[in-house]
């Protein structure tokens, strides 16, 4: 899967009206091309959209966004105001999802016993009722000895380490998260890639 993002930066309320129109238009293109194509999310503004994000699916996706990927620019006169300038730059990113939450498969884990250690008399000093559960995927291990039952310590270190796998999971979103914003700031105006005209966005080259 590929993420692609268009987004208007901090052009004017036309810029917004062709993040709506060529949003469209990428999804149209895609399944025209057998790519699986879903609008996931996109922020509203006063004339249309300030970005959008798209998901690409399939074979032929990355191929799809690597074409759309950089400067954009649609050619029309404007619908919001009488006089003044024609084209209008959208900038178009290729992103990288997120990792999906890592999957919670008993063949992922490792268990080790080990002897616990602290207070808690000769039971602690002899018996293994330490437990540390090790994410094989991800590294992430975890220990649970405050249990006397290596039982409840496995219990323990499950219960853990999936909080610790979700932790994980969210840092990723935010990353993303962040890179996806990033890229509002860096629109580049000339050198498109692609050209569209008119309000039903026929494209020229």
């Amino acid at each position: 899967m590929t993420w692609v993002l268009l987004t208007a930066g901090r052009g004017p309320g036309e810029c917004q009206i062709a993040v709506a129109g060529l949003a469209c238009v990428l999804c149209t293109e895609a399944r025209a091309a057998g790519v699986e194509a879903s609008l996931l999310d996109a922020e509203d503004g006063p004339h249309g959209l300030l970005s959008a994000l798209v998901a690409l699916r399939g074979d032929g996706a990355d191929a799809l966004a690597q074409s759309w990927e950089g400067s954009v620019r649609w050619t029309c006169p404007s619908p919001i105001r009488k006089a003044g300038r024609k084209n209008w730059f959208v900038g178009v990113s290729r992103l990288s999802p997120p990792p999906p939450a890592a999957a919670f498969r008993e063949s992922d884990l490792r268990f080790e016993a080990l002897r616990a250690t602290g207070p808690g008399g000769q039971h602690v000093n002899k018996t293994e009722s330490a437990v540390r559960l090790t994410h094989i995927p991800t590294g992430i291990a975890v220990l649970a000895r405050e249990e006397r039952s290596q039982h409840r310590n496995r219990a323990l270190a499950t219960a853990r380490l999936a909080a610790a796998l979700a932790d994980r999971g969210r840092s990723a979103e935010a990353d993303a998260c962040r890179d996806r914003w990033s890229r509002h700031a860096a629109l580049e105006r000339g050198n498109e890639v692609r050209v569209y005209s008119g309000r039903d966005f026929a494209r020229v080259r």
